[in-house]
C-alpha cells in the first residue's frame, strides 16, 4: 500500500509502512517548536510565539527508498484533551520536552509519559502489537547555567531508566546542543534509517520534487550523499476523522472475534 502526498506541482508515493509520525508534547514555554525548528531547518527564533498545533512533513530519499515523518507540535496548553489522546494513539515516536529552569514543566512531563504508557497499553492490548514505544525526555534550556536549574539531571535519568526505549537528554534548542545526538537516538530506537537525523542527510528544496523519489536520485555536486530531506510547505494535518478511522482499522484488522476493553477518546 502507497500513501500519496502532494508538494507543489509534485506528487510523491511513499510505502505505508514508511510513514512515521512523531509527537512532540509538553507545557508551555519549554521550546518544543524551538527543537521542531531546529530539526526542520536549523534555526532559532527568541521571538515566542504560542503554539495551538502545528504540524509538519518531511519525505526522505535514503539510498532509494522513501520515507515520510509527520511532526505533530502540539499545545502546551492542551485545551482539548481529547484531542492531545488522539495524537498519542496516532503517535509512532514521542519527544517530551520540559524545561530545566521549570520544575512545574518537569512534573507535567511526568504526567504525559504516564498517559502515553497507559494509553498505548490499551491500544496495544487490542491490536495484540508487539511494537516498542522509542520515546526521548528532553530537558531543555541547559544554556542558562546551573544557578537557574530546578531539576536535577539524576530526577530525568531515573524516568527512562526501566525502559530501553525511553531516553534522556539535556538540550539547548539556542545554542543548538545536543539536538542531533537526540535525534539520532531517537530514530535509532524506533529502528528508522539514522540517516533521518538532521545532520546526517542533504536538505535539498522542493524545487527537485518531480525527480526526487526515483531510485537513482543523486545530486551531482554531492556524489558521495545517498540520503536526502525535503520539507513539504503544503502538507496539512490529517483530519480527526482520518485519524479516528486509522486507529479504528488497526483495532479491526486483528479481528473482531472477541471484545476487549474500549479504548476510548475522551
Amino acid at each position: 500500500m502507497m500513501k500519496t502526498m502532494s508538494s507543489g506541482n509534485c506528487t510523491l508515493n511513499v510505502p505505508a509502512k514508511n510513514s512515521y509520525r512523531m509527537v512532540v508534547l509538553g507545557a508551555s514555554r519549554v521550546g518544543k517548536s524551538s527543537i521542531v525548528s531546529r530539526f526542520l531547518n536549523g534555526r532559532f527564533e527568541d521571538q515566542y510565539t504560542p503554539t495551538i498545533e502545528d504540524f509538519h512533513r518531511k519525505v526522505y530519499n535514503i539510498r532509494g527508498d522513501m520515507y515520510q515523518l509527520d511532526i505533530l507540535d502540539t499545545s502546551g496548553n492542551h485545551p482539548f484533551p481529547a484531542m492531545r489522546r488522539l495524537s498519542i494513539l496516532t503517535g509512532d515516536v514521542f519527544i517530551l520536552v520540559f524545561s530545566l529552569d521549570n520544575r512545574e514543566s518537569f512534573d507535567e512531563v511526568k504526567r504525559l509519559q504516564k498517559q502515553i504508557l497507559e494509553v498505548k497499553s490499551c491500544l496495544k492490548n487490542k491490536t495484540k502489537e508487539s511494537a516498542d514505544l522509542p520515546m526521548v525526555i528532553c530537558g531543555n534550556k541547559n544554556d542558562h547555567g546551573e544557578i537557574y536549574r530546578k531539576v536535577r539531571s539524576d530526577e530525568g535519568e531515573n524516568l527512562v531508566s526501566s525502559d530501553e526505549n525511553c531516553a534522556y537528554f539535556e538540550v539547548s534548542a539556542k545554542k543548538n546542543t545536543n539536538v542531533d545526538e537526540m535525534f539520532y537516538v531517537l530514530f535509532s530506537m524506533a529502528k528508522l534509517p539514522h540517516e533521518m537525523s538532521p545532520a546526517l542527510h542533504r536538505k535539498i528544496s522542493i524545487q527537485y520534487g518531480d525527480t526526487f523519489q526515483q531510485k537513482s536520485f543523486r545530486m551531482r555536486r554531492v556524489k558521495d550523499m545517498d540520503a536526502y530531506g525535503m520539507i513539504s510547505p503544503f502538507a496539512r494535518r490529517p483530519s480527526v476523522n482520518s485519524d479516528l478511522k486509522y486507529i479504528k482499522s488497526k483495532v479491526l484488522r486483528e479481528g473482531q472475534s472477541r471484545e476487549r476493553e474500549k479504548c476510548t477518546i475522551q
